[in-house]
């Protein structure tokens, strides 16, 4: 075992009491592999499972099993007539399961994080049943303040980059604070608690995911 995956263990276990003081099931898993299969392990065959635009999600491997797998796989992109993904959305907020990843949480259990449309974040404050967040270690943050810096600083330009969205950090690299027609900055989420116990949950893993 590396120092570092040793670290990730120890301060996982702080994590958990943290998360689990405010109303988040969690688990921490060394690797993504582990990730994904604890994951599976939480959704029942049959099920509905919508999803948010989560590059760690797919770097685990757990968007192909639910697509390929026995599941009611509610895919945002399968039309691409505005009312048709109107309806779409609607299944997605009533699905059994949401799957995300966070932009960063904090040492205390918090969840923070920055969407453009707002459809991840709204998910994750209502709607589905269960709401499955993947991430790796690397998204830890002290504070609510340092969190909020990490997404602007080092996720949201190479996730505009990932969208194609005209905006100043995805030409320079770099956080503008821009008010662009393309920002995907526009909602800011920070979840302290699970008002409905155990209806998040969080799976951490010590291998590097998204951004």
């Amino acid at each position: 075992m590396s120092y570092l995956s040793e670290r990730y263990e120890k301060t996982a276990a702080t994590l958990k009491k943290n998360f689990e003081k405010r109303g988040m099931e969690f688990y921490y898993c060394a690797t993504a592999e582990e990730a994904k299969e604890q994951i599976l392990s939480l959704i029942p065959k049959g099920s509905s499972v919508g999803w948010g635009g989560s590059l760690s999600m797919e770097e685990a491997g757990v968007m192909d099993a639910i697509k390929n797998g026995e599941y009611n796989a509610i895919d945002r992109h399968r039309s691409s007539d505005p009312q048709e993904q109107k309806r779409i959305y609607g299944e997605i907020v009533c699905a059994d399961f949401f799957l995300m990843s966070t932009n960063a949480f904090t040492l205390d259990g918090e969840l923070v994080n920055i969407d453009g449309l707002g459809n991840r974040v709204s998910c994750l404050s209502y709607g589905p049943d269960k709401v499955i967040v993947l991430a790796s270690m690397d998204k830890l943050c002290t504070d609510v303040d340092d969190a909020i810096r990490r997404v602007h600083l080092v996720a949201a330009p190479p996730n505009a980059l990932r969208v194609g969205a005209d905006t100043p950090c995805a030409k320079t690299g770099v956080c503008a604070d821009c008010l662009s027609p393309s920002s995907i900055c526009c909602q800011t989420l920070i979840t302290r608690k699970s008002r409905i116990p155990g209806r998040i949950v969080v799976v951490l893993t010590g291998e590097h995911l998204g951004f």
